[in-house]
């Protein structure tokens, strides 16, 4: 296996990629300092307006003449009732009475609407000239793919087994980002439930490695050098950290989410539904300690982030992470302060201490 094939397709000098976080993680600032120190900075595109994100990519392009990606997240099917969204309101009720919030009516969005502004956000990427679109929650429809190849962009999209990895292989796309149960955020899987893709990395990447012909990049509790070198001993290529660049200076994240990835060490990052109706791993707080009991009488994704949006904000304007989404994944307490810049530059002389490269 050549382990130079992802620098050259992505045309990188590093093969670390910073993982798309959304809610204003992912800034102009951070993104492009990945790619000016020799990685793949990622503008985390899913839940942004089609020409808030065009404004994004534009103002990254002026702080880099490097490359750069978007994430997206794959529209998915969802079914949610009047009647759930009042029981699931009802179960919610003490974490609004917690900071004096009223309830207020949450309409779910329309599929259509969903679709629309996917292929609306294909299109600013295409437009805009975009070199990497990466992609979660599934695989891009057959004559997407067609749009973006024929535009000359690199497509990756997220696996979580072995078997998505094959799937995303088979509909052509380039790479496959390996997503192990390590990781913090949303799990991506779309071939069967979240539940059930639990793998960690150190069986996961040789099994699929030996599966797909495709570049594999890992995913998952990757926070050091020696984590690098691990992953490219068990075939990855590359690596893709979203933790580790929470904390680094250019990051939009709230200062309580960085600074309670190293503060709160003996405080696990877990797996849930709560904040927004689809499994991701977050830093264990009183919201997910009192409320895991009613997990199952959420609603789905996304009208369940938007039910408890209000007492997020709350809880981060209060300064007390107790009722706050702060997604993390294991491994967090070795995420460091440093800038972005200095972050890749230490991970690659960490990586070569531990005699390997990226």
């Amino acid at each position: 296996m050549d382990q130079q094939r992802l620098k050259v397709l992505l045309d990188i000098e590093h093969g670390i990629i910073q993982a798309p976080m959304a809610g204003g993680i992912t800034t102009a600032a951070l993104v492009s300092e990945v790619s000016n120190a020799g990685g793949l900075g990622m503008i985390a595109g899913g839940s942004l307006e089609p020409e808030a994100l065009r404004s994004l990519i534009r103002e990254t392009r002026q702080r880099t003449d490097r490359n750069f990606g978007v994430n997206l997240f794959i529209p998915r099917e969802f079914e949610v009732t009047d009647a759930a969204i009042v029981r699931a309101y009802e179960r919610l009720r003490p974490a609004f009475d917690a900071f004096g919030l009223e309830q207020k009516p949450v309409t779910p969005p329309a599929p259509e609407a969903i679709e629309e502004k996917f292929d609306a956000q294909l299109d600013v990427i295409i437009e805009e000239q975009v070199l990497v679109a990466s992609f979660i929650f599934g695989v891009p429809a057959d004559d997407q793919i067609t749009r973006l190849k024929e535009a000359g962009t690199v497509i990756l999209a997220t696996a979580t087994t072995a078997a998505e990895a094959l799937q995303i292989e088979t509909a052509g796309l380039d790479a496959v980002v390996l997503q192990g149960s390590e990781a913090g955020g949303h799990r991506g899987a779309f071939l069967g439930r979240s539940e059930d893709s639990l793998v960690g990395l150190m069986s996961l990447i040789p099994e699929t490695a030996a599966r797909v012909e495709i570049p594999v990049i890992a995913a998952g509790g990757i926070m050091t050098g020696r984590n690098i070198a691990a992953a490219r001993v068990l075939g990855a290529e590359g690596v893709q950290m979203g933790t580790a660049f929470l904390a680094v200076e250019e990051s939009g994240a709230h200062p309580m989410h960085k600074s309670i990835l190293t503060e709160s060490e003996d405080v696990p990052a877990v797996l849930t539904k709560l904040f927004t109706g689809r499994q991701a791993r977050a830093v264990k707080n009183r919201f997910i300690s009192e409320f895991s009991a009613y997990q199952e009488e959420m609603v789905e994704y996304p009208v369940q982030r938007s039910l408890t949006q209000p007492f997020q904000d709350a809880s981060k304007e209060s300064g007390a992470p107790d009722y706050a989404m702060l997604l993390a994944g294991e491994g967090k307490q070795f995420a460091r302060e440093i800038s972005a810049r200095g972050l890749v530059e230490a991970l690659v002389a960490e990586t070569k201490e531990s005699r390997s490269d990226i």
